[in-house]
């Protein structure tokens, strides 16, 4: 609900139906499936826009319309997340929505996976609902009664506490990914209330040579270990493990270096061949040498090749084409002040 209100209320691409035709390219980190839904005809992402908002708008009433509406809702939402779960790399965040799911399901539905012989658990179980049924279920002891208040309890405080967001989602100026108390226990949420409508990714270079702006200088890059870099390396599959870095980068691509200081700080470290930086990519091109003497982020507009294409027939999932510079050639003695400002200890050598 609260995902469907922000897409509908967000961007206008939610409205007109065309949001999917971007999402599969300029999601935060695509897999391989993602390369080929991509290609669908527009009607297919009409489609899948369409189902977006049937999910996320209408089927979560389901839940207030009987039992088998709710275990209709529990199937849809989990189909809709194992979805999303091929088509993208989202980290846990489709894993663990569909937790919440499984309890619209009851022992009448998931019976069938339980063997129903004399002794087995399904027999247990339907002994016990048949002894509730006749009231003759032992009087509640001191310790249930306990659990019961606690329970009580919590429940009118996280009633209390929902107040606010229960607000910002009938607001017409909904509020995503907000706490509205410092217990952080309800929050709102909404992914992908925008959709970027082409992808851009930073590309970090080094060289050794000894003067940055000489025409000779050879720029190497840095891979990272799921990111687009190398046009010619397959989309990883990683759901539902979690490249932080990866996905930082590319909010960085659509920002600037001013926002993302941190991109600097990296910058440094892998001036100074520090190892823990190397070990969150998946390439160093200075392995077995010394490390490089300038550092350099490249702005770069990223494409899917098309299937059949004269590209992808030459290995290359991706078209890239350079926007810019993203921040200019950096040494480890011009990052000192820059270091020094921001009280960062400045990167030492690591010549191992």
């Amino acid at each position: 609900g609260l995902g469907g209100l922000i897409k509908i209320r967000g961007d206008r691409c939610w409205r007109d139906l065309t949001c999917m035709d971007f999402h599969y390219e300029t999601q935060p980190v695509p897999n391989p499936v993602a390369y080929f839904l991509h290609q669908s005809p527009w009607w297919v992402h009409r489609g899948e826009t369409l189902g977006n908002h049937f999910v996320e708008l209408v089927v979560p009433f389901f839940i207030f319309l009987g039992r088998r509406m709710c275990v209709l809702h529990g199937a849809l939402q989990i189909l809709f997340q194992v979805i999303l779960i091929i088509s993208g790399n989202l980290s846990f965040l489709n894993w663990l929505t569909m937790v919440p799911s499984v309890a619209c399901f009851d022992d009448a539905t998931l019976g069938f996976l339980f063997p129903s012989g004399p002794g087995g658990l399904k027999y247990r179980v339907l002994k016990m609902q048949e002894e509730a049924a006749r009231g003759a279920l032992a009087p509640l002891r001191y310790g249930c009664m306990v659990r019961r208040a606690v329970h009580l309890a919590l429940a009118a405080l996280v009633a209390w506490l929902s107040v606010p967001v229960v607000l910002n989602l009938l607001s017409p100026t909904q509020i995503m990914n907000t706490s509205f108390n410092p217990l952080r226990i309800v929050n709102t949420y909404g992914a992908f209330g925008s959709i970027t409508k082409e992808r851009t990714e930073v590309i970090l270079q080094g060289t050794a040579a000894p003067n940055a702006s000489s025409p000779d200088a050879v720029w190497e890059d840095y891979e990272f270990k799921c990111k687009p870099g190398d046009p010619g390396r397959r989309p990883c599959l990683i759901s539902p493990y979690h490249y932080r870095l990866d996905w930082l980068m590319w909010f960085a691509a659509f920002q600037t270096y001013e926002h993302n200081e941190w991109i600097i700080h990296l910058a440094g470290k892998l001036l100074a061949n520090d190892a823990s930086a190397l070990s969150l990519l998946a390439v160093n091109p200075f392995e077995g040498r010394a490390p490089p003497r300038w550092l350099r982020g490249e702005h770069y507009r990223y494409k899917f090749s098309r299937p059949g294409g004269p590209h992808a027939a030459a290995g290359k999932w991706w078209l890239r084409k350079r926007i810019g510079p993203y921040f200019p050639p950096v040494s480890l003695r011009d990052l000192e002040d820059y270091f020094r400002s921001r009280e960062w200890p400045h990167p030492a050598v690591d010549v191992d």
